[in-house]
């Protein structure tokens, strides 16, 4: 998300895979289905945004009592250089991994947080 490398993103999932927002923002897809749509998705994404990512804070990992699934919480701390304006978006991840790829991932953040600060 750091370098926002599209390709390094999608190669960590499965051909299958299904990333989903269930709180997606507006004129945002409410998931890609596949590998190559992550890919084709977070670069359409990563492209058009006018946001620089300057870290990603890891609030909390939990297991569950399935070992395919953990919950990861997180604080993405950013920066829009066209107004010089920051902003600070919570995000809470459910990721299921399989032999090593992602297979689905729940991916609930705070979308309006970039907007509001674009205001």
């Amino acid at each position: 998300m750091l370098d926002k490398s599209p390709d390094d993103l999608a190669d960590l999932y499965a051909t299958d895979a299904v990333h989903e927002f269930p709180f997606s923002s507006p004129g945002f897809p409410p998931s890609f289905e596949g590998r190559e749509a992550v890919r084709a998705g977070y670069r359409a994404a990563w492209g058009a945004r006018q946001a620089q990512v300057d870290e990603v804070r890891r609030v909390a990992a939990y297991e569950t009592a399935d070992p395919e699934v953990i919950v990861a919480e997180h604080v993405v701390v950013g920066t829009l250089p066209a107004t010089a304006t920051t902003f600070t978006v919570p995000g809470l991840l459910i990721l299921q991994v399989r032999n090593g790829l992602i297979t689905r991932v729940r991916d609930y953040m705070d979308g309006f947080g970039v907007t509001s600060a674009r205001k």
